[in-house]
């Protein structure tokens, strides 16, 4: 599908899975609004996509720390005064912590964690909400993780992660059901790890996607425009994968 009538918000843009959605949605054309936790990270990924041949007054980069609510507010305030309505927020953001002991985290960690996985979430969202109602395809996606999936315990993730990741999942399961109303699609990804290949490169558009691979950041980005591109009477609540 093409996005070149998409406005699209993305958190955590900056490096990792964010830049590999940044880059894939850019090059369908949508016109994206990066953050990341440094103006300096988004910048970068801004650069590549502009390098890409694409328009540069359709990618912006902001700075936003998802963990200080005032910077979510800055950042929504900026986007707002660039667009008067954005049609798909990326919900990207939320730190990862590894360790399968509780005591190998600090208090710190443990703070920083949840509040830029859990808190991080439910503050963009609401600061995006009247941006995302202006929209006349309005579609809200989160990637949660497959510790956000009850019962789940095949991560080495540590236990602040599985805790930010399953409010996530209480989030944007009461979201999906008091937004539907109005309109807006409420989707969220549960993946397990998966393969993050450098998106520019011919490794990650070749790479192998048989079952007997693991996940890859590609088919995670073919889910979301796949629900995105759907009619606006398909609500496509979430996509839940087989553990390997």
């Amino acid at each position: 599908m093409t996005l070149t009538h998409h406005r699209v918000v993305i958190t955590a843009a900056g490096r990792d899975f964010g830049r590999t959605l940044a880059l894939r949605l850019a090059s369908q054309g949508a016109e994206v609004y990066l953050s990341a936790r440094t103006l300096e990270a988004a910048a970068g990924v801004r650069e590549e996509i502009v390098a890409q041949g694409h328009d540069a007054d359709r990618v912006h980069a902001f700075a936003c720390d998802l963990t200080d609510p005032a910077s979510v507010r800055r950042f929504a305030a900026a986007v707002a005064a660039r667009t008067g309505h954005v049609d798909v927020l990326v919900n990207n953001g939320s730190r990862y912590q590894h360790g399968t002991e509780l005591l190998s985290a600090s208090d710190e960690d443990v703070v920083d964690t949840l509040a830029s996985g859990a808190t991080g979430t439910v503050l963009v969202t609401k600061a995006f909400l009247p941006l995302i109602l202006e929209s006349d395809k309005p579609d809200i996606v989160t990637m949660v993780s497959g510790c956000g999936d009850a019962g789940h315990h095949r991560s080495d993730a540590h236990d602040a992660f599985y805790a930010a990741k399953s409010a996530q999942a209480g989030f944007t399961e009461i979201l999906s059901r008091r937004l539907r109303e109005r309109g807006v699609r409420v989707i969220s990804l549960y993946p397990p790890d998966f393969d993050n290949h450098d998106p520019l490169s011919d490794a990650w558009e070749n790479a192998p996607r048989t079952a007997k691979d693991p996940l890859t950041a590609q088919s995670l980005v073919d889910c979301v425009l796949f629900a995105v591109g759907q009619p606006r009477d398909c609500f496509i609540k979430s996509f839940h994968f087989e553990q390997v």
